[in-house]
């Protein structure tokens, strides 16, 4: 459906829109980590507090999420290889929901895992969805590629990542501690 007087389709620009103010947000939200960009804590301190987390070594860990979330926002927001940043992202949301939020319950007021769970279920939305014709992908020919197959098994190992991740902290948490 064309918008009226527009040369443009809605849906694809509305995707499009969407994939970019989503994509930037999460790799701001990792350059915070990493780079102590936008009021960000670097990646010193961000350590320390995934040390706190019960990961170890805490630098590398937090390099390794901020990482993720800087290069599955820009992977998002510039539509390029499918499913493989919103995989990225639910990885890193499952990590956060399970280290930092579960224990606040639902909502974000009590810094509950409202806005991780919302990140991760948009993330698989697009997954799911697809980038949309205004992409990289579009524009390599890649688009018809990622079967919906493929989707669903990228997604999963980025699922399994997630909690294969939050177990490891767990692991070492309770190493440490002995």
């Amino acid at each position: 459906m064309l918008a009226t007087g527009l040369n443009i389709q809605t849906s694809p620009a509305g995707l499009l829109l969407v994939r970019i103010v989503f994509g930037l947000v999460m790799a701001a939200h990792g350059a915070q980590k990493y780079l102590g960009w936008f009021g960000g804590y670097g990646l010193t301190k961000t350590g320390e507090f995934f040390v706190n987390l019960g990961f170890w070594p805490g630098r590398a860990f937090a390099a390794l999420a901020s990482l993720s979330e800087i290069t599955s926002g820009l992977l998002v927001a510039i539509g390029l290889l499918g499913p493989v940043g919103p995989a990225l992202m639910i990885a890193v949301m499952i990590v956060a929901m399970i280290t930092v939020h579960w224990k606040n319950g639902l909502f974000a007021a009590k810094n509950g895992i409202e806005l991780p769970l919302l990140f991760a279920t948009l993330a698989a939305g697009l997954a799911l969805i697809g980038f949309g014709p205004y992409s990289v992908d579009a524009l390599l020919g890649m688009s018809g590629r990622w079967s919906p197959r493929v989707i669903v098994m990228v997604l999963a190992i980025g699922i399994i990542g997630g909690f294969a991740s939050a177990a490891i902290r767990h692991r070492l948490r309770t190493t440490l501690s002995a």
